[in-house]
């Protein structure tokens, strides 16, 4: 019998770590298991080559993927890596780009900011700021991150951990409540104040997500 090992290039032996964001935000929506090797299967192979680059700037060509998970899960050929490509998109696991490569059109995938770790910057994303600043993301947490990250700007939220961080106030009640006291009186700055359409409180207290911010 064959070792499969033999044909796992030598990158292999790099240390490949996902985040708890992923197992909390991205895993509980992944259907089946060929869509779940697929995400694991490309998350190895961007993080092998990624080095020293951003996250977001490093992605794998579906021939690559396709030549990789043929060897190592022969099950995923043809339509059915198509398949666990499009479902792993569909559920936030991986972001999917059309690309100029050398003259042609190529599928690339990349890795959502809840499967990227490593060298990602800090603020990229809610559950990144919360876990670098406050520690482990737990489901009733990632929910109200969720949420939160509908209604506020990202430019509010990389603040609101700012100063909560400076103020050794470390924990998502207390952040909530800054961006509660925002939405509702408006930012020092004059952000998003005073501008009756646009800059309105009421654009986050009476919106869809409304219930989150109290006045």
């Amino acid at each position: 019998m064959s070792d499969r090992r033999s044909s796992i290039p030598e990158a292999a032996a790099t240390v490949v770590s996902l985040p708890e964001s992923f197992f909390v935000t991205t895993m509980p929506d992944i259907k089946d298991l060929a869509e779940l090797k697929t995400v694991l299967y490309a998350a190895y192979l961007i993080m092998c080559k990624q080095g020293h680059s951003e996250p977001d700037t490093v992605g794998v060509p579906r021939k690559e993927l396709q030549a990789e998970a043929g060897r190592l899960s022969p099950e995923l050929a043809g339509e059915a890596l198509d398949q666990a490509l499009k479902s792993a998109v569909e559920h936030g696991g991986l972001l999917h780009k059309t690309l100029d490569v050398d003259g042609a059109l190529e599928d690339v995938y990349f890795l959502s900011p809840t499967v990227s770790v490593g060298h990602q910057r800090p603020g990229v994303n809610i559950f990144s700021l919360y876990e670098q600043n406050i520690g482990m993301i737990t489901p009733m947490i990632a929910e109200e991150l969720k949420e939160a990250e509908k209604v506020y700007p990202p430019s509010w939220v990389e603040e609101a951990f700012r100063e909560a961080v400076s103020l050794n106030k470390r924990s998502w009640k207390y952040i909530a409540r800054i961006l509660e006291r925002w939405a509702s009186e408006g930012k020092d700055s004059g952000e998003h104040k005073g501008n009756a359409e646009k800059g309105s409180p009421d654009k986050y207290v009476k919106g869809k997500y409304g219930h989150l911010v109290k006045r």
